[in-house]
C-alpha cells in the first residue's frame, strides 16, 4: 500500500517490488531494482527515507524516521527479516540481519554485517567492512574488502525473487509493481 502524507507521496523506481502487504508511506523514495516485502512498513512521516537500488527490505521491517533525522539506504543492502532501521543511514553493500535494530544517528559504513539480533546505538559508527554484532553492538572483526561479494548473494537471491513476483513484467515496468 503506498499512502501519501501531508504534500509528499512515495517516489518509485523502475523494476521495484512492493508487497501487497506492505506499506509505504510519505516522503520515501525507493530506487530502481529494490524490494519492500510482505508487511514490512517504511514511514517518511517526520524525515526522508531513501532506499536505494537493488535494496531489499524483507518481511516485517521497520523502516521510521524522527524530525531531522532521516533514513538512507544505499544500494545493494540487504535487511534482514523483523529489522528496524531508525533514522540512520546503511552504506552500500550490507547486511542488517534478522530482528537487528540499528538506532537514530547510527551509520553502518560500506561492506559490514550487522549480525542477527544486534542493536546499533544511537550515533555508533561500525565499520567500513566490519561485522558487529550484540547488545550493544560491537565489531568482532574486520571484513575483507571484498567480503561483501559474499554476501552479495541475498541481494541476487531477492533481485531475481522480486522478478518471480512480478512474472518478469520489471523489464517493462516504469514503476511500483505488486502482486494481489
Amino acid at each position: 500500500m503506498i499512502i501519501s502524507f501531508k504534500d509528499n507521496t512515495p517516489i518509485i523506481g523502475k523494476h521495484v517490488y512492493i508487497a501487497p502487504t506492505a506499506v509505504v508511506i510519505g516522503n520515501v523514495t525507493i530506487e530502481d531494482g529494490a524490494s519492500v516485502w510482505f508487511n514490512a512498513v517504511i514511514r517518511g512521516d517526520l524525515a526522508p527515507v531513501t532506499i536505494g537500488k537493488n535494496t531489499n527490505v524483507q518481511d516485517n521491517c521497520t523502516i521510521h524516521t524522527d524530525a531531522g533525522m532521516p533514513a538512507r539506504l544505499y544500494d545493494s543492502v540487504t535487511v534482514g527479516h523483523n529489522a528496524v532501521i531508525h533514522g540512520c543511514t546503511i552504506e552500500s553493500n550490507c547486511l542488517i540481519g534478522i530482528n537487528a535494530v540499528v538506532l537514530n544517528g547510527a551509520c553502518v559504513k560500506t561492506g559490514s554485517i550487522v549480525a542477527a539480533g544486534s542493536v546499533v546505538k544511537t550515533n555508533q559508527i561500525i565499520g567500513p567492512n566490519a561485522l558487529a554484532a550484540g547488545i550493544p553492538a560491537q565489531v568482532k572483526r574486520r571484513l575483507a574488502a571484498n567480503a561483501h561479494e559474499r554476501f552479495n548473494q541475498p541481494v541476487n537471491n531477492y533481485r531475481m525473487l522480486s522478478r518471480e513476483y512480478l512474472g518478469d513484467a520489471s523489464d517493462d515496468a516504469d514503476g511500483v509493481q505488486t502482486t494481489g
